[in-house]
């Protein structure tokens, strides 16, 4: 999502550092990694059937997992062809890119999902940016309508799922999960595209609301804060994808992480940045977080210290600690450019990072979807590729 990679320049201070040896050798791995990974990816289109998007990949029966253009997913996919064919011009991944969008592009009018902005602006938002055109402002203002028929003035907040008793709501409930946080970008973008402040103030308040009824004390969330919708009172804070009600889901850590480092560069309100900080702080000081940054699939997860990693959480923490570095006193950017470091180094590592031509062309080995429901389990993922190569792209692109 998000792409404004001109946000992340850095001090003329810390830029005297990247001189170093050590530094230029990991830029140097970051480009090789890039590299590899626009290969991986165009294995990957040749295996992907028209009309589909990755999702996933079974190791032994050596298949692809694709979805249509109505999963929540299915942005990610073009996603990371731009970045890649961004990084290292492409006419293959462009061809591959430009095929996906358009067989995307319909998702504009879908009113029944709250996952616009990873489906449309993780897509057509980086096709905007980086090749401006009316088209592709028109999809983007299209999506960032249907995203806000979802929002509830009385709760002030946007529904996520639709009720059902599989995520806990009755017909006059609505389930709100943190990754909702992530769908905000798209609602700035239009605001500013538009002039119209509507979509700005709704981001704003599903902002608010989330961080008033989703986060607990030590600044960990809950995955799902399930809400009346005729008061828009709080009904039950829960998990779907976490260990328990109570436990801190890693990638739930990360959207919330992400999500309110988006706020305050949207914003320029303090208390998001104070959020954002005190999230990193509940996930970097965490006593079950591994030396390598990896973390647990849930940082409460049963097993630990052998429960299983999710490598897609570490990626979109990668990518969210680089910009708050950028926004943040240098005692703490310090803190996060390492452990971004780190986490980026552990990615790119041969435990992570599949060799050429395996792993069905995804680039990262073992992360975890949705344990609980046991879906996705130790597995690629295609949001898990997206904000690796994100991440990369920020971190040589703020010349660390």
């Amino acid at each position: 999502m998000k792409k404004h990679h001109y946000l992340f320049f850095l001090a003329a201070c810390i830029a005297a550092s990247c001189s170093s040896k050590k530094d230029a050798g990991f830029t140097a791995k970051i480009d090789n990694t890039l590299k590899a990974s626009a290969n991986q990816y165009e294995y990957l289109g040749t295996r992907n059937p028209d009309g589909r998007f990755p999702k996933s990949y079974h190791v032994k029966n050596d298949s692809l997992e694709t979805s249509d253009s109505g999963w929540w997913c299915s942005g990610f996919y073009p996603g990371t062809l731009l970045y890649l064919n961004e990084a290292n011009a492409n006419q293959a991944l462009k061809k591959l890119a430009d095929k996906s969008l358009a067989d995307l592009k319909k998702e504009q009018f879908n009113k029944t999902t709250h996952d616009l902005g990873f489906m449309m602006y993780c897509s057509y938002g980086n096709a905007e940016r980086l090749r401006p055109n009316a088209d592709y402002k028109l999809v983007l203002m299209n999506s960032a309508k249907s995203l806000a028929t979802r929002y509830n003035a009385v709760a002030k907040c946007i529904q996520s799922w639709d009720s059902a008793p599989w995520n806990h709501a009755t017909k006059d409930e609505m389930p709100v999960i943190i990754d909702n946080m992530m769908n905000l970008e798209l609602l700035f973008w239009a605001s500013k595209h538009s002039g119209d402040k509507t979509f700005y103030d709704i981001a704003v308040n599903h902002a608010n609301t989330t961080m008033k009824n989703h986060f607990r004390p030590d600044y960990s969330s809950y995955h799902e804060v399930v809400y009346d919708k005729n008061t828009g009172a709080v009904v039950r804070q829960i998990t779907n994808q976490g260990a328990a009600d109570a436990s801190a889901w890693a990638r739930g850590q990360a959207w919330g992480l992400y999500g309110y480092v988006v706020m305050y560069r949207e914003t320029k309100d303090r208390k998001y940045l104070e959020q954002a900080q005190n999230i990193a702080g509940f996930i970097l000081n965490h006593p079950n977080l591994p030396a390598d940054k990896i973390p647990y699939w849930d940082f409460n997860a049963p097993g630990i210290p052998n429960a299983l990693r999710d490598s897609s959480a570490a990626a979109i923490m990668a990518s969210a600690l680089i910009e708050l570095g950028s926004y943040s006193d240098k005692e703490l950017s310090k803190k996060y450019y390492a452990d971004a470091n780190t986490m980026l180094t552990s990615l790119m590592a041969p435990e992570y990072f599949a060799a050429p031509n395996t792993n069905g062309g995804f680039l990262l080995k073992h992360g975890v979807g949705n344990m609980p429901n046991k879906t996705e389990v130790d597995t690629p993922l295609s949001y898990g590729d997206y904000y690796f190569i994100e991440a990369l792209m920020r971190y040589k692109q703020a010349g660390l």
